[in-house]
């Protein structure tokens, strides 16, 4: 990736084994990237809340199963935040059922990855990932 700074990157998760996975990932992948990790949804809200509009991550990587609030009321929640309506959220799950795909594009997710097991095949899965959003894509502008 040929930028000059790092993107920010939040990574809700709340397996830390899975959260460590994705990190490896990212580094095999050789992404420039900060990696923000929160273990749940009342985490990632407050995360974002926190955040100066200069400050908001490049990208969310959102778990759907999680503590507090689960994956589908926190993009419901960074969707509704004029703050954080734009801001690209990738859902990065295990699951694969046609309603959890079907209910987050409603909510206005941009991407639904379901997490592959091999770990090679998440390596490439992730690098794919930092190479379009954060290299490829043209966000919105912040005002």
């Amino acid at each position: 990736m040929s930028a000059k700074m790092a993107k920010d990157i939040l990574l809700v998760e709340d397996n830390p084994d899975d959260a460590e996975l994705t990190r490896i990932a990212f580094a095999e992948a050789g992404i420039d990237y900060r990696l923000h990790v929160v273990g749940d949804g009342a985490q990632a809200l407050a995360y974002l809340r926190g955040c100066s509009t200069s400050e908001l991550p490049s990208l969310v990587l959102l778990d759907l199963n999680l503590p507090k609030l689960n994956g589908r009321e926190v993009l419901e929640a960074i969707r509704a935040d004029p703050a954080t309506r734009s801001l690209p959220v990738v859902v990065l799950t295990t699951s694969a059922e046609p309603f959890d795909v079907d209910t987050v594009y409603e909510l206005g997710a941009n991407s639904y990855i379901q997490k592959p097991v091999e770990f090679e095949r998440f390596v490439e899965v992730v690098r794919q990932i930092g190479l379009y959003w954060l290299a490829l894509n043209q966000p919105p502008s912040k005002a």
